[in-house]
């Protein structure tokens, strides 16, 4: 089996013991030569000054190739723009383009006035500057806000015809989940090889369910038993790591050559898994503060 290559997700750290606990983090992980590492949006865009700051610092001390988290909410289209330009004059030309949650609170997501309407705006006006490589979300389970799964399918095509180079899915737990989803993106004309699966490696199962229940995503019935067993047997991390590997070697056996793991600056996991599928470090991590 051939070692896929991978990328890491970060959320910007709001104190510094997060400041800390994202250094340990990225010296953990950056051996491992990912892709890229992508900073996190806080909903309602609260964490935009934050995950400004983190990705100027981890593109300017770590070596690593940063992709900037942007959305749509709580910004006109000029400021939107203007963050990506001060991204674009940093050295980082890599977006994760999203619409963005709308802040807490608040039930459903509204444009701001004068912003962009929606994640296909955004997208377009990104790919007019010809300045960035654009990632964007895609959902094997159905999104809370969609139609049905083919709407989603819909509107990914659309994100990727705007101008957007990959998708990154939303967590899922059976490979299936991900083949399925694959299969009928292609039969709407989406290449699949575009389509990178996230993984969501379970560092804390309570966590991870309130999670996968707040954006859809199916939990099914052998996990939540498994993970009750493993919680009343002290047995967490073994599960976590033994259901992960499986999922994302299920993943390379059915023709996946990325895979992009949601970290929640928890490395170890993460590292235990890469391990495990035979990604192994490659480069020393130098000048991180």
């Amino acid at each position: 089996m051939k070692a896929p290559e991978v990328s890491f997700e970060f959320f910007p750290p709001q104190n510094l013991q997060a400041s800390f606990r994202l250094w340990d983090t990225v010296q953990v992980l950056a051996p491992l030569d990912p892709r890229f590492v992508s900073v996190t949006y806080g909903a309602g865009g609260t964490t935009r000054d934050l995950t400004r700051d983190a990705v100027a610092t981890l593109h300017k001390s770590s070596g690593l190739k940063v992709a900037a988290h942007l959305t749509c909410v709580n910004a006109t289209k000029e400021e939107t723009l203007e963050i990506a330009d001060g991204f674009a004059k940093s050295g980082v030309t890599e977006i994760v383009a999203l619409r963005g949650d709308p802040p807490k609170g608040e039930g459903r997501f509204t444009q701001y006035p004068g912003g962009f309407a929606n994640s296909i705006e955004l997208i377009e006006a990104l790919a007019a500057t010809g300045r960035f490589k654009i990632r964007v979300g895609a959902y094997p389970d159905v999104h809370p806000e969609a139609a049905s799964a083919q709407a989603d399918i819909d509107w990914l095509k659309r994100k990727l015809d705007a101008g957007a180079d990959e998708a990154l899915t939303q967590f899922f737990f059976e490979s299936e989940t991900f083949f399925r989803f694959r299969d009928a993106c292609e039969k709407a004309g989406i290449d699949g090889s575009r389509i990178t699966p996230g993984i969501l490696p379970i560092e804390n199962w309570k966590g991870a369910r309130n999670f996968a229940r707040g954006c859809g995503t199916t939990i099914p019935q052998w996990v939540e038993d498994a993970f009750e067993k493993a919680t009343r047997d002290g047995r967490e991390d073994l599960l976590a790591t033994a259901i992960c590997t499986e999922l994302s070697s299920e993943l390379i056996e059915g023709g996946v050559e990325r895979l992009h793991f949601y970290t929640m600056n928890r490395p170890e996991l993460t590292r235990d898994v890469c391990h495990a599928l035979g990604v192994t470090p490659k480069v020393s991590l130098e000048n991180v503060a």
